[in-house]
């Protein structure tokens, strides 16, 4: 059993002290906390491997985000995120393909995936996908088993239809989404359940079939 409760106390704290000097000083902390919530991502690679046989991922720091920010773009000046997250999907968490996503943070966390900020032209394969194959992705999107953890996108949509489509497509609103990505909240005692990978695995269960969707449509854009 993985003790997470180190992980999770380090976020809290650095919640409260997101600052370098206080980093510096507790990176043995850090160091620790990471170490934690790294093991849980070894243990769930195997587990997405064997819901989702397309995962190809190995190693958990193919997974794995920085805690780092980058602040210099941003009006958010503070220098560390105050989550642990990870996505296990094909290629890792810098390919473009659906994946599976953890997100640890006191107060905020949270289990989902599918694709976040997909680019232009993975964008327009999604929406292309399910114009073409609407009957599908609602028999996906509305099964009992994906809307027992997973309600709508998450995210920003359009306001009108999306250029190339007719706005009078009956299912035009699915088509607004500028993310198709989905998240289940869960409490801090989440973390620490005898059952968490059977949890997370249930969850991931229930999402294949968008993933698989979405990496269809990822797939036929690399193939032109």
């Amino acid at each position: 059993m993985i003790d997470l409760r180190i992980s999770l106390d380090f976020l809290a704290l650095l919640k409260s002290n997101n600052d370098r000097e206080w980093f510096k000083a507790n990176k043995s902390l850090y160091d620790d906390a990471k170490g934690a919530f790294e093991q849980l991502i070894a243990v769930m690679i195997p587990v997405v491997r064997e819901i989702d046989p397309d995962v190809d991922v190995l190693d958990p720091r193919e997974c794995m985000f920085r805690i780092f920010r980058d602040t210099r773009f941003s009006s958010n000046k503070e220098p560390y995120k105050t989550n642990f997250g990870a996505v296990i999907a094909k290629g890792g968490r810098k390919s473009p393909n659906a994946g599976y996503y953890i997100h640890m943070e006191s107060g905020s966390s949270m289990i989902g995936g599918g694709i976040y900020m997909p680019d232009s032209r993975y964008l327009k394969a999604i929406r292309n996908t399910i114009f073409e194959n609407v009957d599908e992705y609602r028999s996906i999107i509305d099964s009992d088993e994906f809307r027992k953890y997973f309600s709508g996108m998450f995210g920003e949509k359009l306001k009108n239809a999306p250029k190339g489509f007719p706005k009078d497509f009956p299912d035009i609103d699915l088509l607004k989404n500028k993310h198709y990505a989905v998240t289940h909240k869960v409490d801090d005692g989440f973390w620490l359940s005898d059952t968490l990978v059977e949890d997370v695995a249930e969850m991931f269960s229930a999402l294949y079939g968008l993933n698989r969707f979405l990496n269809t449509a990822i797939g036929n854009a690399d193939k032109g």
